[in-house]
C-alpha cells in the first residue's frame, strides 16, 4: 500500500523539495525497545540484508575489505568499477571465499603440479585457506593437499601427487549442510569434497564455517544459500557491462548496479533489458534517479532495485555545476510510490549525515541506504592513514571529482566523459580526506544504534512497519539549529556526532 506522507505532498504542490535538515520524525506511541526491533530488509528483489545499509561503489569507500566486514555485519558492499574487470572479479572471489560454508567451485590443482608453483599462486591470488582438491590428468580426485602437506613438505619442486593425502573422506553432491557437518564431526577432518559417479569434485564443505552456521555464531552475517558472503558490484553500460558480467558472473556475485550518474538514459535501459535477458536469474539495481517517471521506466524495463539520489553526496557538485538535481528526501518519495505498487526495493543513495537520517529514509519509504561519506575513513576503507594537523584521515574523493576520472575509466563511463582527455573533463565531485573514524564494526554500531532508537520511539517492530507507521514534522530552519548541541562548548566528542560543517 503506497503511503501519503502529507509534509511531502503538501511541498510538492507548493514546488518545493525537501531533505534530511527539513523534516523530523513524530513520536508514537510504542511498547517496543531498541534491542527487540528487526533490521532486516531487502537490496533488491533478490538480495535480502540483515541491516539496511549499504556501502557505495566508490575507490575510497568499497573493495574487498570494506565488502567482507560489512556483510558479516550484516550489510551489503557494492565494489567500484575503477577496478579493472579482472581485479573486480579477484574482489568478489575475496568476499565469496572468506566463508566456506559451500564452495561451489573449489581451487583445485592438477598432481603433476610443484608445490612451489602452487604456493606461488596460493600467494598472488591471496588464497585464505590451504586445502585444495587434487586431481588426475582426466579430472577425478585422487587426493587432497591439506596444510600439513605443505608444512611437512621438504622439496618444493615435489609434484602435489607425491605428498598429497591420498585417503580422502568424501560425499555425495546432494550432502546438504546438515550432513557434511555430521560426517566431518564425526571422521574429525576440515573439508570435505562432494563427487560424483566419475569422482569429478562437484563442491567442498569446510568444517570451521559450518560449525559458524550451525551453532548460530553467523546469525547476522549476511549469507547466501551456500554460507558464503554476500557481495554485490558496479557495472557500466554496453561492453563496459558485458565485460564485466561474464566474470562477475563465475564468481558468483549476488548482485549488480548499473552505476550511472542518471539512470534514466536509453543506454541504462538498453543495458539492463540485454542483461536481464541474458541473465534472467541475476539481480540488477539501477541509478542514479529522483523522479517517479525514471523510476516507472526502470521497473518496466526490469529492474530489481532503484538507487536513488542524485547531487546529495558531500562529495558531489552536480546540482551546482549542472544546475539540475533534487533535494534527498523528495526524491526518496517520488521513487517510492511507483516502486512500492511493483514491489520493488529502493535504495537511498547520498545526503545522509547522521544515523537518524537512516530512519528518515526508511520512514519515507527506502529499504535500506547506501552510504559513501558514512563508512570513508574507516579502517577497512581502501587508503592510507595520514597524520596531519595532530589528526588521523583517510582520503575521500567523488567518482566524479578529476582525480577519479583521471584514475579510473569507470568514472569517466559514470558521468558521460569517455575517453581520456586530460585537462578537458567537467568534474561533478570534488577531493578531500575524512578524519579517521576507526573500524567499521564500531561504525556500524552507532549507525544501527541511532536507527532502532528510532524504531522504538515510532513503535515499529522492523524495517516495513517504519516504512508504514513513519510521519513527520516539517521543520523551520531554526528548528533544525534547535536540534543540535547549541550554546555549549563540546569538550569531548561523542562517537555518533560531528557538528555540521559551514
Amino acid at each position: 500500500m503506497v503511503k501519503v506522507i502529507n509534509v511531502l505532498e503538501k511541498a510538492n504542490e507548493d514546488g518545493e523539495a525537501l531533505t534530511f535538515n527539513d523534516i523530523r520524525l513524530k513520536t508514537g506511541y510504542s511498547d517496543i525497545l531498541p534491542v527487540d526491533v528487526n533490521l532486516e530488509s531487502k537490496f533488491s528483489r533478490n538480495v535480502p540484508l540483515k541491516i539496511p545499509i549499504v556501502s557505495a561503489p566508490m575507490d575510497t569507500v568499497t573493495e574487498y575489505e570494506l565488502a567482507r566486514e560489512l556483510a558479516i555485519l550484516g550489510g551489503l558492499g557494492i565494489l567500484h568499477r575503477n577496478l579493472s574487470p579482472e581485479d573486480q572479479q579477484f574482489h568478489v572471489h575475496k568476499v565469496k571465499y572468506h566463508l566456506h560454508g559451500f564452495i561451489r567451485e573449489p581451487v583445485c590443482v592438477k598432481g603433476d603440479r610443484t608445490i612451489q608453483s602452487i604456493l606461488l599462486e596460493k600467494e598472488k591470488q591471496k588464497y585464505g585457506f590451504d586445502s585444495f582438491p587434487v586431481l588426475d590428468s582426466n579430472g577425478r580426485l585422487v587426493g587432497l593437499l591439506t596444510g600439513n602437506d605443505f608444512m611437512f613438505c621438504d622439496d618444493l619442486s615435489s609434484a602435489a601427487g607425491e605428498i598429497m593425502t591420498k585417503e580422502v573422506i568424501t560425499a555425495r553432491t546432494e550432502t546438504n549442510i546438515e550432513e557434511a557437518y555430521r560426517i566431518m564431526k564425526e571422521k574429525k577432518k576440515k573439508v570435505l569434497p562432494l563427487i560424483d559417479d566419475d569422482r569429478k569434485v562437484t563442491g567442498l564443505y569446510t568444517f570451521k564455517d559450518l560449525k559458524r552456521i550451525i551453532s548460530g555464531e553467523s546469525n547476522m552475517y549476511n549469507t547466501d544459500v551456500r554460507g558464503q558472503l554476500r557481495v554485490g558490484a558496479a557495472i557500466g553500460v554496453g561492453n563496459d557491462a558485458f565485460n564485466r558480467l561474464e566474470l562477475l558472473v563465475k564468481a558468483n556475485v549476488d548482485v549488480v548496479v548499473i552505476d550511472t550518474s542518471h539512470g534514466d538514459t536509453k543506454s541504462v535501459i538498453d543495458t539492463l533489458i540485454e542483461i536481464k535477458s541474458k541473465y534472467p536469474d541475476l539481480d540488477v539495481v539501477v541509478g542514479n534517479i529522483s523522479e517517479a517517471d525514471s523510476a516507472m521506466r526502470l521497473i518496466k524495463a526490469g529492474a530489481d532495485g532503484l538507487r536513488v539520489g542524485q547531487g546529495g553526496g558531500s562529495i558531489c557538485t552536480t546540482r551546482v555545476v549542472t544546475g539540475t538535481g533534487c533535494p534527498q528526501v523528495t526524491a526518496i518519495y517520488n521513487c517510492v510510490k511507483p516502486a512500492e505498487e511493483a514491489e520493488i526495493p529502493v535504495c537511498a543513495d547520498g545526503g545522509l549525515q547522521y544515523s537518524g537520517d537512516i530512519a528518515v529514509a526508511i520512514g519515507v519509504g527506502a529499504h535500506s541506504v547506501m552510504m559513501g561519506n558514512m563508512l570513508a575513513g574507516t579502517r577497512e576503507s581502501p587508503g592510507e592513514e595520514i597524520f596531519d594537523e595532530g589528526k588521523t584521515w583517510k582520503e575521500y574523493r567523488g567518482m566524479g571529482s578529476e582525480e577519479a576520472m583521471l584514475t579510473g575509466e569507470g568514472s569517466r563511463e559514470r558521468y558521460l566523459q569517455g575517453g581520456d582527455v586530460r585537462g578537458k573533463f567537467v568534474p561533478e565531485g570534488v577531493s578531500g580526506r575524512v578524519e579517521l573514524k576507526g573500524s567499521l564494526k564500531q561504525v556500524i554500531h552507532q549507525y544501527v544504534g541511532g536507527l532502532r532508537h528510532s524504531m522504538g520511539l515510532q513503535g515499529a517492530r522492523n524495517i516495513n512497519e517504519l516504512r508504514e507507521k513513519a510521519d513527520f514534522w516539517r521543520i523551520t530552519h531554526s528548528g533544525d539549529i534547535e536540534s543540535h548541541p547549541h550554546n555549549v562548548r563540546i569538550t569531548r566528542d561523542p562517537p555518533n556526532y560531528q557538528p555540521l560543517q559551514k
